[in-house]
């Protein structure tokens, strides 16, 4: 069986503060620094990167971008690109989360092109996937992740594969206080599997973390991260106060 180390990543949103940055990054390596069996990253707004940075130099803890360019550079007002996020110390960017897909109109294509620029410059892409309610009701969730995983990492080979985490947040659960069952989240996470078995072959597939997200909290994650095909969780909301964000990291490494 291949061990899969397991990755918690916070996402702090459009939160905080510089001041308030600078805080809670210290709180976060204070509680999470002694859990070696587990990688930690924080991925807070563009603006707040190196500060957060400064905090976790020299540390295990690692820093990621919210979001990704497609682009390299250029006349693209109010993007961010691979390099930029590169040059202040992040090792990681979230790409494809709902709430882009939702309010900036992302599309699969869009989002596998993003990925693909941040594998080009050495970050790992953190690549989220999940249906809204209305499509778990009418029973097409596998049919919306399985378009989601097959477009979005369409092109890419097992060696860069290997640079990619998935992440499963069902949009249904993303800030609303619900959550998947742990029954459901192994589901999708077995399905999701299963895919890239068939698209990068059954190495890869058993060596690529898949994280769960959608109001993860201290109370639940646990039992979700005690799923055989969950390897983690991307945390918002709890991820916002060190002591709730250091339960899940502590809940990982059980």
């Amino acid at each position: 069986m291949v061990s899969r180390k397991p990755l918690v990543a916070g996402n702090w949103k459009m939160n905080l503060d510089v001041e308030g940055a600078r805080t809670l990054a210290r709180e976060v390596l204070d509680r999470v620094s002694r859990f070696r069996g587990v990688e930690v990253a924080v991925c807070p707004p563009f603006v707040l990167i190196p500060e957060v940075v400064r905090v976790m130099e020299g540390s295990a803890v690692g820093v990621g971008g919210q979001d990704v360019s497609t682009e390299v550079k250029g006349a693209f007002t109010g993007e961010i690109s691979g390099d930029q996020l590169v040059s202040v110390g992040c090792r990681y960017a979230i790409v494809g989360h709902s709430e882009r897909r939702q309010y900036h109109f992302e599309s699969d294509e869009l989002i596998s092109a993003k990925v693909k620029r941040a594998l080009a410059v050495g970050l790992t892409p953190i690549f989220c996937v999940g249906e809204r309610k209305d499509e778990r009701v009418a029973g097409r969730t596998f049919e919306r992740v399985e378009r989601q995983v097959t477009v979005g990492l369409a092109g890419l080979d097992a060696a860069a594969m290997a640079s990619v985490v998935v992440a499963y947040e069902p949009v249904w659960a993303i800030g609303t206080g619900d959550v998947a069952t742990p029954a459901q989240a192994q589901e999708v996470h077995e399905f999701i599997r299963g895919l890239l078995v068939r698209m990068f072959g059954q190495e890869t597939a058993a060596a690529t973390r898949i994280l769960y997200g959608g109001s993860v909290t201290a109370e639940n994650a646990g039992e979700l991260m005690g799923q055989s095909d969950v390897d983690g969780a991307l945390v918002g909301g709890a991820s916002l106060k060190s002591a709730s964000f250091g339960a899940i990291v502590e809940a990982a490494g059980v």
